[in-house]
C-alpha cells in the first residue's frame, strides 16, 4: 500500500502564523503549493498521502490539510475529501518561545502553566460562544438583539472540536504536558486525536490508551533540544505493545522520501513484526486521519494507492519502482530516467542561449567601441 505521513510540512508556502498564540482561523489549504518539487521526490520514495500541518509556534495553531500527492495538479486537487478535519496544537518550548531569542519575551504564554491556561480560556470562550449560537438557533424569537450572534472563525474551529467534528494533532514531548492535555480535553468533553512526536509517550502509554488518543512519533530523533532528553528509539514499539495506535512520521521533506526504512526501525528497536512495522507508515496513520476505510491497505474497494518495490519494502536496499494514486501512475523509474534526459537537454539549451546572448552583447559592445574610436580618430584628423 502507498505510504502515509501523518506529520508533514511539504507543499506549503507558509507554515506558521506566529503573531499570536491562538490562530485557529487560518488554514493550510489556503497556502498549498501543488508544484512543490518535494512532492515528486516523496513520490519517488513511495509516499502517496500526507497530513500537512501548521507549525508549532502557537498553542492553538491553524487547520491542517490532508492531501494525496497528485503532484502538478491544482492545489484544490491535492486535498483528500474523505479526511476528517483537523487542527494543530502545540505544547512546550516552541509555544512558550524559550528558543526564540531574547527579543521574543512579550507574547503570552511564556511558561508551561500559561500554555495550559490559555487552552482552558480558549475552550471556555468557545463553549460560551457555542451556547449563544445554540440558543439563537433554537429560540430565534426570544433573541433580544436585532442581529444574530457575531460570527467568529477562530471560535468556530474550536466549537467543531467540542462537537467532535475536528480532531487535534498536538505537538508534544514531555509526559507532564501530555497528561495535562488529556485532562483538559476530558474536562471539556472531547478526545485528543493524535499526539504528534510524543517522545515521552512510552512513560504514559497506558494513559494514552485510556484516553483514546493516537500517537505519531519519530523513529529515533532526539538530542536536538533539552525537552527531548528522555527520547528513546523503543518509544513506538512500547506504545504499540500497550495497545496505542502508533505511526512514524517525518516532519521533514527529506525524511519523507524514505518512510519505508523508518518503519523498519520498529523491527530493530522493540521487535515489532514486519507486518506491524509496515503498518506504522500505512494503515496506522490512515486510522489516525480517519481515512482507513479508503486507504492504508490493499483491499477490494479501497483507493488504488500502491507502490511497487524491487525488494522487501523494509529493506535498506529497496527502491521504489512505481507509485500509483487513484489508479494513476505518478512516478516510475523508467519515466524518471526519460525526464532526466529531457531536463538535461532543456537545461543545456537554456545555458547555451544565455551564453550566446552574452557573446552577442560583447560583440555589440566591441563594435560600438570600434565605431566610437573611428569617429574620434576622424575628428582628430580634421584641420
Amino acid at each position: 500500500p502507498g505510504l502515509i505521513d501523518c506529520h508533514s510540512h511539504s507543499a506549503a508556502f507558509s507554515i506558521n502564523e506566529g503573531t499570536q498564540s491562538i490562530t485557529s482561523e487560518v488554514r493550510i489549504q489556503d497556502v498549498l503549493n501543488s508544484d512543490d518539487i518535494t512532492l515528486y521526490r516523496e513520490l519517488a520514495g513511495g509516499l502517496t498521502m500526507a497530513n500537512i500541518l501548521h507549525g508549532s509556534a502557537n498553542t492553538i495553531g491553524g487547520q491542517n490539510a490532508v492531501i494525496k500527492l497528485r503532484w502538478g495538479t491544482t492545489p484544490e486537487n491535492l486535498l483528500y475529501e474523505n479526511a476528517m478535519k483537523g487542527i494543530k496544537f502545540a505544547l512546550g518550548e516552541n509555544v512558550k518561545q524559550s528558543n526564540w531569542g531574547d527579543d521574543n519575551t512579550t507574547r503570552y504564554p511564556q511558561t508551561r502553566m500559561g500554555v495550559e491556561q490559555i487552552i482552558r480560556d480558549a475552550f471556555t470562550t468557545a463553549s460560551e460562544y457555542q451556547n449563544e449560537w445554540n440558543y439563537f438557533k433554537k429560540n430565534p424569537k426570544k433573541w433580544k438583539k436585532k442581529v444574530s450572534p457575531r460570527r467568529d472563525l477562530e471560535l468556530d474551529a474550536l466549537v467543531e472540536i467540542l462537537e467532535g467534528k475536528r480532531q487535534i494533532h498536538c505537538h508534544s514531548y514531555r509526559q507532564d504536558e501530555i497528561l495535562m492535555l488529556t485532562r483538559v480535553a476530558e474536562d471539556f468533553g472531547f478526545t485528543v486525536g493524535t499526539f504528534q512526536h510524543v517522545l515521552e509517550g512510552y512513560k504514559v502509554a497506558e494513559r494514552l490508551k485510556e484516553h483514546g488518543a493516537n500517537a505519531s512519533t519519530f523513529s529515533d530523533w532526539w538530542a536536538y533540544k533539552y525537552e527531548v532528553i528522555d527520547a528513546i528509539p523503543y518509544n513506538g514499539a512500547l506504545m504499540t505493545d500497550v495497545g496505542v495506535n502508533v505511526s512514524f512520521n517525518s516532519d521533514s521533506g527529506e525524511l519523507a522520501r524514505r518512510m519505508n526504512t523508518e518503519a523498519a526501525k520498529g523491527v530493530k528497536y522493540g521487535g515489532l513484526s514486519e507486518e506491524e512495522a509496515l503498518k506504522l507508515v500505512t494503515l496506522n496513520p490512515a486510522i489516525q486521519l480517519g481515512i482507513d476505510k479508503w486507504v492504508g491497505s490493499l483491499e477490494v474497494g479501497k483507493d488504488a494507492d500502491f507502490v511497487i518495490w524491487n525488494d522487501h519494502p523494509l529493506s535498506t536496499r529497496a527502491v521504489c519502482e512505481q507509485t500509483w494514486i487513484d489508479g494513476t501512475q505518478y512516478f516510475s523509474l523508467e519515466k524518471d530516467a526519460l525526464l532526466k534526459i529531457r531536463d538535461n537537454e532543456l537545461r543545456n539549451q537554456l545555458v547555451n542561449k544565455i551564453l550566446s546572448k552574452k557573446e552577442d552583447k560583447k560583440e555589440q559592445k566591441w563594435n560600438h567601441y570600434e565605431e566610437k574610436s573611428a569617429h574620434h580618430q576622424h575628428c582628430l584628423e580634421q584641420p
